[in-house]
């Protein structure tokens, strides 16, 4: 399910299509009447890699207030997952705050995607400050190589004492994506690799967001994957897979694998 804010125009009535055309519950999304849904605009590099333009003077989404949250439809998920750019302004960020709250007090499983996107910020500063300021709450953390090296200001992110550094006791499980490599997992108890699945890759776009969507929905049917390693790995294979097959295709949303694609992929790989 999704709760948003986007602008009473065009773009937000596509996207809200999208996501139907997709089953996605939409119910918690909004419409604002006096602010445009923000836009990115992205560039690939030759070898799939992307840079991004964005366009939010101020957009819809930095306009969500608290008292817009559906917190009944919050506190109903078995898991509640975000990132960090909503943390930029008010009054955003306080019904971000406020949203978390809710879903942990319900016993919601939090799940975090730091997603770093520079040129929003006001400065690198302000980055790692927001984006650190909600690290203790969640329960489970995606991360890059990147975002390491960027929140220990500059430290070896395949070194696993410095990946340590950043776990917390709250935290069940931190995931670190390496691309075409795979993944690294981190819980209390165990840690370890899980390789990915290669790919010539055309697009990078999405792969990170359809990695997170393939664990995500491996932890929603079983939470207790997280303490069994063996199972946890499976499941991490499966999520691989999701970030793989996207990279294959141009585009985000259209990009995204079929549950049964996914798996055909992990058996032919074996095969």
């Amino acid at each position: 399910m999704l709760s948003s804010l986007v602008g009473e125009d065009e773009f937000g009535y596509m996207l809200a299509e999208i996501l139907k055309e997709n089953n996605v519950n939409s119910e918690g999304m909004r419409f604002d009447p006096g602010a445009r849904t923000a836009l990115a605009f992205v560039t690939l590099r030759s070898d799939g890699e992307r840079e991004f333009m964005f366009y939010r003077n101020p957009s819809a989404d930095m306009l969500l207030q608290e008292a817009e949250l559906d917190l009944d439809l919050i506190r109903k998920a078995k898991i509640f997952h975000y990132g960090s750019i909503s943390l930029i302004t008010e009054p955003c960020k306080s019904a971000h705050i406020a949203a978390t709250k809710a879903a942990k007090d319900a016993g919601v499983v939090l799940s975090y995607d730091p997603n770093l996107r520079l040129p929003l910020w006001p400065s690198a500063e302000s980055a790692r400050e927001g984006i650190l300021s909600i690290w203790d709450t969640a329960d489970i953390i995606k991360i890059s190589e990147e975002e390491i090296s960027f929140l220990t200001k500059g430290e070896d992110p395949y070194d696993d004492a410095v990946v340590r550094k950043l776990c917390h006791p709250n935290h069940k499980l931190l995931l670190v994506t390496e691309g075409a490599e795979g993944c690294r997992y981190y819980t209390k108890e165990f840690n370890g690799r899980v390789k990915g699945l290669k790919v010539d890759a055309v697009d990078t776009t999405g792969a990170g967001d359809a990695f997170v969507a393939g664990i995500l929905s491996q932890l929603a049917k079983d939470l207790s994957l997280l303490q069994n390693e063996d199972r946890l790995r499976e499941a991490l294979k499966f999520a691989n897979a999701c970030g793989a097959l996207t990279v294959k295709e141009r585009g985000a949303i259209p990009a995204l694998p079929t549950r049964e694609a996914v798996y055909d992929a992990i058996l032919h790989s074996v095969g």
